[in-house]
C-alpha cells in the first residue's frame, strides 16, 4: 500500500486505528456520505495499469525476499514480468533506514536497461532526504537509460523510522522552516534544474572545453521535467502540486476534510487538482494516479492470503496528534463481484493511471499471476483495456 503523512507523502498507516467505516463528520455544503462529489471532470475509462512494491525483505524462511539483494534483483524481473504481461508501469516505494527499497535510481537504471516500453517510476521518495541538483544529475542518468521512460513521484514523506532521519543525510530545515516546507523547497530546486538551463559560472581555466555561457547540469534529459508527480495527502497539496505542474500522486490514505468515505474524498482531491490546474494556465494536461490494494480470488492460493476478508470498509486514524485520516478499503473477491465492487470506486473512475500494490514478499510469480488476473479477468469488463 501505498501511504501519507499529516501534510503529503505516500506511506505509513494511520496510527492508531480508531474505528471502523468513514466516520461522521461532514463539511457545510457537502454531499452526504456514500454519494458521489457532483460535476467531477470525467475522463475516459481506458486506464494506464501498473504495480506499485515497497521492496520489503526479512531474513525469514517464510518471506520470498530474505535480503536487499533478493528485493532488488526481483524488482528488475518484476518489471520485465509486467511488461511482457502487458502492463504499463513498474513503481517502487523509498524508504531510508528500512528493509525495503532505498535508493532508487541505481534499481531504475536496471530495470530501464532490462524493458523496453514499461513506465518506471517512484511513488514516492521522500524530498526531505535529498540534495535536489544530485538528484537531478541521477535522474537525468537513468532517464536517458531507459529512453525516457521514468515517471517520478516525490513528496514530503511519511513517518519515519528514526527520528529525522533527513539530519542524517546532512539536511537541516532553514529557520522559522518546518521539515515539510524544507521537503517542498527541496522540491521546487529539483524541478528548476530540470528546466535544462545554465545557471553556473564556468570556471576561466576549465580542464575541458565548455559550451558559451552559464552551464547546467549534465546529463540532461528532456522531457523529464514533464514526467514528475507529487504525492498528496490533502486537497491544499493537491492545489500546491497543480500550481508547480506536477503530475498527481493519490494514495490509499489521505487527511479525513470531510468526514464522507475514502474514495469520494479522493476524487473531490483530483477535482480540486485539475481546477487548480486549469486555473495555473498549464499548456499540458495533468495525469493523475491512484493505488489500490485489489487482488482476484482466482485459485486457492488467492483464497487462503486474501480471502478472509477484513478490509472491506475504511479506517479512520490519527497520525499525529493534529491529524485525523482516512485509509481506503482494499479489494479482494471473484472478479464478478470485485468488478461490480470497482464500478463504485469514484477516484479510480477520475484518474487516468492505477497502481496496484503488490505482496512483494510472495514472490515475482505470485505478483505477476496478481498483476495477469487484474490485466485479463477485471480491467477488460470495467473498460479500462
Amino acid at each position: 500500500m501505498m501511504v501519507i503523512d499529516g501534510g503529503d507523502g505516500m506511506d505509513a498507516p494511520p496510527r492508531p486505528i480508531l474505528a471502523a467505516g468513514h466516520g461522521g463528520r461532514r463539511a457545510p455544503g457537502r454531499s452526504a456520505p456514500g454519494h458521489a462529489p457532483a460535476q467531477l471532470d470525467r475522463i475516459p475509462a481506458m486506464k494506464k495499469i501498473g504495480f506499485l512494491s515497497f521492496g520489503h525483505w526479512a531474513p525469514s524462511p517464510r518471506s520470498g525476499t530474505r535480503s536487499a539483494a533478493d528485493a532488488l534483483l526481483q524488482s528488475i524481473e518484476l518489471a520485465e514480468a509486467a511488461e511482457q504481461l502487458g502492463a504499463d508501469g513498474a513503481y517502487v516505494r523509498v524508504h531510508h533506514f528500512a528493509r525495503q527499497l532505498a535508493s532508487p535510481f541505481p534499481l531504475l537504471a536496471a530495470m530501464g536497461a532490462r524493458t523496453k516500453r514499461i513506465e518506471l517510476g517512484t511513488a514516492v521518495i521522500d524530498m526531505r532526504y535529498e540534495n535536489p541538483l544530485a538528484m537531478a544529475e541521477n535522474a537525468g542518468a537513468a532517464d536517458l537509460i531507459s529512453g525516457g521512460r521514468l515517471q517520478l513521484g516525490l513528496s514530503r514523506g511519511s513517518p519515519e523510522q528514526v527520528v529525522d532521519g533527513w539530519r542524517h543525510f546532512g539536511h537541516a530545515p532553514a529557520e522559522g522552516e518546518s521539515d515539510a516546507e524544507m521537503g517542498r523547497r527541496h522540491a521546487t530546486a529539483f524541478l528548476e534544474a530540470l528546466r535544462g538551463e545554465g545557471f553556473a559560472q564556468p570556471h576561466p581555466r576549465p580542464m575541458f572545453p565548455n559550451p558559451p555561457g552559464l552551464l547546467r547540469l549534465e546529463p540532461h534529459s528532456e522531457g523529464l521535467r514533464e514526467r514528475i508527480w507529487w504525492g498528496s495527502g490533502s486537497n491544499a497539496t493537491a492545489v500546491w502540486a497543480a500550481r508547480q505542474g506536477m503530475n498527481l500522486q493519490s494514495s490509499t490514505l489521505k487527511d479525513d476534510e470531510t468526514g464522507e468515505p475514502f474514495h469520494i474524498q479522493q476524487a473531490r482531491q483530483i477535482h480540486a487538482y485539475r481546477a487548480a490546474w486549469r486555473e495555473a494556465g498549464h499548456a499540458r494536461a495533468p495525469r493523475v494516479s491512484v493505488s489500490r490494494s485489489i487482488f482476484p480470488l482466482l485459485d486457492d492460493r488467492d483464497r487462503a492470503y486474501f480471502g478472509r476478508g477484513g478490509k472491506e470498509q475504511d479506517q479512520i486514524g490519527f497520525l499525529d496528534e493534529n491529524t485525523r485520516a482516512i485509509f481506503g478499503r482494499g479489494y479482494a473477491a471473484e472478479p464478478a463481484a470485485l468488478v461490480e465492487q470497482l464500478r463504485g470506486d469514484t477516484a479510480i473512475a477520475e484518474a487516468d493511471t492505477l497502481l496496484l500494490t503488490i505482496p512483494n514478499q510472495l514472490g515475482v510469480d505470485y505478483c505477476a499471476h496478481v498483476i495477469e488476473g487484474i490485466l485479463t479477468q477485471v480491467a477488460p469488463a470495467l473498460g479500462w483495456r
